[in-house]
């Protein structure tokens, strides 16, 4: 891929929103030396929780991976924030943690969160490439369905 992440996002037709600011009492984003901490993201469009409830119970598996991609799209707007616009200074997405707010005998969190790493992958190209984790959990802030958070390598 020689094309740049800015110009991947607008192929895909994403602009990135304004980066969020905290829900409670936490940065958004910490840097120590060459890495970055991306704090946990909500599903958040247009200034709301677009995508709300349990996997397995009022959100099926297809919704809750656009509600990872939402995630993924805010990451990039915090990363976008920490690094005053400039994308291409992210060496590698190093990994991502994934929670999904699920029923207990929900066990598809795994193609839940595939909605973040896919979209993630796409925009990052080789830089995308990851570790992660996916779990379950019994709820999360503002009822959503979906939080992702991030550590990257930049430069």
């Amino acid at each position: 891929m020689s094309e740049t992440i800015t110009e991947r996002l607008a192929a895909m037709g994403i602009d990135l929103p304004e980066a969020a600011p905290p829900a409670a009492s936490y940065a958004p984003y910490m840097r120590a030396g060459d890495m970055l901490y991306i704090s946990g993201q909500l599903p958040i469009v247009d200034g709301k929780v677009a995508f709300i409830g349990h996997l397995g119970r009022q959100v099926d598996v297809e919704t809750g991976k656009r509600a990872a991609a939402a995630c993924a799209i805010n990451i990039l707007s915090q990363i976008s924030a920490a690094l005053d616009g400039d994308l291409e200074r992210i060496v590698t997405l190093i990994k991502i943690q994934g929670f999904v707010a699920s029923a207990p005998d929900f066990t598809k969190h795994h193609l839940v969160v595939n909605g973040a790493s896919e979209l993630l992958a796409e925009v990052l190209g080789e830089r995308g490439q990851h570790a992660r984790a996916a779990v379950g959990m019994a709820a999360l802030p503002l009822n959503a369905a979906v939080e992702i958070d991030a550590v990257v390598e930049i430069r």
